[in-house]
């Protein structure tokens, strides 16, 4: 998969998200870029729409925060996104994401058989998602040993 050309600040906001361990909000994000001339959460934001746009970021509906994609070079199911066309190479058509509620580490996965059968389920009802994210809170094995 080829990676789409980032502006500098998408680049930036990127980078962070990559190196970090746990999920940030934008804010967070802002306050580590401000010595790369980053002032106000509109160039967050709009950086962020587009990463997620490129199925480089997700946000966690849950913590209202963001984490770098896990699966970038995946191909699930062949996904397509909400205009019919395959999205950016980024191949999910659900995300699902195990959130320790302990240390707050995230684990981005994918299952084949529960993406089928909410598609299955979408078809029988007419319906027509345009995102599916699946969050699962709890705390992970390391945490829980």
């Amino acid at each position: 998969m080829m990676q789409p050309a980032l502006t500098k600040n998408q680049s930036l906001v990127f980078d962070v998200l990559e190196r970090s361990e746990a999920p940030l909000s934008a804010y967070t994000i802002l306050d580590k870029l401000r010595d790369h001339g980053f002032r106000a959460p509109l160039q967050v934001y709009r950086a962020l729409d587009k990463l997620t746009e490129f199925g480089m970021v997700h946000r966690l509906e849950s913590l209202n925060a963001f984490v770098a994609c896990a699966h970038r070079e995946s191909e699930c199911c062949g996904a397509k996104n909400a205009h019919g066309a395959h999205g950016h190479g980024h191949g999910h058509g659900t995300v699902a994401f195990a959130i320790c509620d302990s240390c707050g580490h995230v684990f981005e996965f994918h299952d084949h058989t529960v993406d089928h059968r909410l598609d299955d389920w979408s078809k029988s009802k007419g319906f027509k998602p345009a995102k599916t994210t699946i969050e699962i809170r709890g705390v992970c094995a390391k945490c829980a040993a």
